[in-house]
């Protein structure tokens, strides 16, 4: 693996960082304040091709790697996650599910409007029942003539009910197998009968970012709207899971930086007893331990990425990636609100904000728990799952 980055590579980086800086940053605070979605700001970072990234160009895309999203993503996180998590849901389970299984024409329908930044798409796989247990959802869907018709809800939905989202992909039992429920993946395009964008969450922390229940009453839409193959829905789930983990890594990637960041600005301009706290022993080994882990965690998600862009197995290294950088980035936080003291403890101060995002990201794309038995997994241990 060549750490360098590409010329191209640099230059997306740059830009992102840029964009972060004069229109991501400056509008945080009163987004964060508000719960808004930042819809013009969504729509800049699709003009600037974000979303297109690790797509063929045939679809629209940029024909870049999974590792060049990361980049834009860990820039977008050190000024507002609830921005970064739109771009890192919006590639990593929005429109991947059509890239990997899709048809010609729901590539073509759907993954192009992605890549272009005029679309957004939800996956609904979580239930209140039915989380780290994917295999324990409720929500059905049957045959009825030409139709597949669903019942059921799913919650916590990202990016399911912003103006521009225009379909979610959705997890369903459609039989039952030898081993359990037979699930299958269908989308549902927004608007369709019988399909409801429920209430929105009031969050902890990604407060701008679009999060609602879905609600599927006798809801009809077309048989073609089957995602790839009926009954392979759970083994697509968790093949999207594991890349969208890689997504959330780079997230928490750039959040703990964003912490180095501020807490590095304190330290050189607080100050007490007469000197910067910045020379004060306790403050540099707190800025040194946060420096290692915002390093090693930016390691570990290119080194992910760099193998899914390589077309190796990356599902373990993913894993790995989003354990560490997630609790990496909550313990970044958590020294950031110390270190600025009790203006850090501030609801509207920047490290408040780090300190109530970080939590999320040892929960969302499979839990801290999740991923530590999907490394043991990976090790060869047996286990349940």
């Amino acid at each position: 693996m060549n750490l360098d980055l590409t010329p191209e590579q640099e230059e997306l980086r740059r830009t992102v960082r840029t964009f972060a800086e004069e229109v991501v940053g400056p509008r945080s605070a009163e987004t964060d304040a508000t719960g808004a979605f930042p819809l013009d700001v969504v729509q800049a970072m699709g003009r600037l091709g974000l979303f297109g990234i690790p797509f063929p160009t045939e679809s629209g895309g940029r024909g870049a790697g999974h590792l060049d999203t990361c980049l834009a993503i860990e820039e977008l996180a050190r000024a507002d996650s609830s921005v970064a998590i739109t771009l890192a849901a919006g590639v990593g389970i929005g429109a991947a599910p059509i890239a990997l299984f899709g048809s010609p024409e729901q590539k073509k329908r759907w993954l192009a409007p992605i890549c272009r930044g005029e679309m957004l798409a939800g996956f609904g796989v979580t239930e209140l029942g039915a989380g780290s247990d994917v295999a324990a959802m409720t929500t059905r869907a049957r045959r009825e003539g030409d139709d597949w018709v669903l019942d059921g809800r799913k919650s916590y939905i990202t990016n399911s009910g912003t103006p521009i989202t225009g379909f979610c992909t959705v997890a369903a039992v459609t039989g039952e197998a030898e081993r359990g429920p037979e699930i299958s993946m269908i989308i549902v395009p927004a608007g369709a009968k019988g399909f409801t964008v429920g209430r929105s969450y009031r969050k902890l922390g990604w407060r701008s970012s679009d999060t609602h229940e879905l609600v599927f009453e006798d809801c009809r839409v077309p048989r073609d709207s089957l995602l790839g193959e009926r009954g392979r829905g759970l083994a697509q789930a968790l093949q999207v899971l594991d890349g969208g983990r890689i997504g959330v890594a780079a997230v928490a990637v750039g959040l703990a930086q964003g912490c180095l960041d501020v807490s590095l600005d304190r330290a050189k301009d607080r100050r007490a007893f007469g000197r910067p706290i910045g020379s004060m022993e306790a403050i540099q080994v707190k800025l040194a331990d946060m420096h290692v882990g915002v390093e090693t965690a930016r390691l570990a998600t290119w080194h992910a990425a760099w193998l899914r862009d390589e077309g190796r197995p990356f599902a373990g290294a993913a894993a790995r990636a989003k354990l560490y950088s997630s609790e990496v980035a909550v313990a970044c936080a958590r020294e950031a609100v110390q270190i600025h003291g009790g203006s850090g403890f501030m609801d509207d101060s920047l490290p408040a904000r780090f300190y109530r995002d970080a939590k999320i990201l040892e929960i969302g794309e499979g839990t801290s728990e999740i991923q530590r038995l999907v490394i043991a997994r990976d090790l060869g241990l047996p286990g349940p799952l």
